[in-house]
C-alpha cells in the first residue's frame, strides 16, 4: 500500500472493499480475493495471515460449531455456507490488519477532527493494554524457570484478564467524567 495514493484514499478503498466483500456470496471468489490480498501484501503476508487467523479463531469456531450443530439438528446443513462465512470473515480480518499495518490511520482521518480524536483515544488505549500485556508476559517468564503447567498458565491468563477488565472500567469511568465535565452528556 506504499504509493502515491493518500491515506484518505486508502481509507475510502478499504471501506469500499469491506462493503463489496459483504455482497460476494461465492466461496471461490472470496478465496481468490484472499489469495490476491495475501500475494499483494508481500513481506507482511505471513505475519498478517497469522494475526488474522488468531483474531478470528474463537469467533469462527463458535459460529461454525453453532451453525453446524443447529443445521445438522434441523437436517439442512450446507457446507458451502459454512465455507463462505469463514472465508468472508478471514478476508475481512486480513485486509483490516493489512490496512492498519500499511496506512497511517491518523493521516487518513486528518480532515475529521472528531474521528481523529476518537482514533487517538483508541490508539492510546491499545498502547496501554499492549504495555500491560508485555509486562505480564515478562513477569511470568521471569518467575518460571521451567515450562509452566497448564494450571499456572490458566491462572496467569485469568490474572491478565482481570487486570485488563479493571483497567478498562477505570479508564471508561475517567473518560466519562472528563466528557461530562466538558458538557458531552448535556441534553
Amino acid at each position: 500500500m506504499e504509493s502515491a495514493v493518500t491515506p484518505r484514499a486508502w481509507l475510502v478503498l478499504y471501506l469500499a472493499a469491506v462493503v463489496a466483500i459483504t455482497f460476494i456470496h461465492s466461496p471461490g471468489v472470496l478465496a481468490a480475493l484472499l489469495l490476491i490480498a495475501i500475494a499483494a501484501s508481500a513481506r507482511l503476508r505471513w505475519k498478517l495471515l497469522r494475526r488474522a487467523l488468531l483474531a478470528i479463531l474463537a469467533y469462527n469456531l463458535a459460529l461454525s460449531a453453532g451453525y453446524a450443530g443447529l443445521a445438522l439438528w434441523q437436517g439442512n446443513f450446507v457446507a458451502d455456507y459454512l465455507l463462505l462465512v469463514n472465508l468472508r470473515v478471514l478476508l475481512l480480518a486480513y485486509i483490516g490488519f493489512w490496512f492498519v499495518a500499511a496506512v497511517d490511520l491518523l493521516g487518513a482521518l486528518s480532515g475529521w477532527p472528531l474521528a481523529t480524536l476518537l482514533a487517538t483515544l483508541c490508539i492510546g488505549q491499545i498502547k496501554t493494554f499492549e504495555r500491560i500485556l508485555r509486562d505480564f508476559r515478562l513477569a511470568f517468564a521471569s518467575r518460571n524457570l521451567v515450562r509452566p503447567t497448564l494450571t499456572d498458565r490458566s491462572r496467569h491468563a485469568a490474572a491478565q484478564a482481570q487486570t485488563l477488565l479493571d483497567k478498562s472500567l477505570a479508564s471508561a469511568g475517567e473518560a466519562a467524567l472528563a466528557m461530562r465535565s466538558r458538557g458531552a452528556f448535556d441534553d
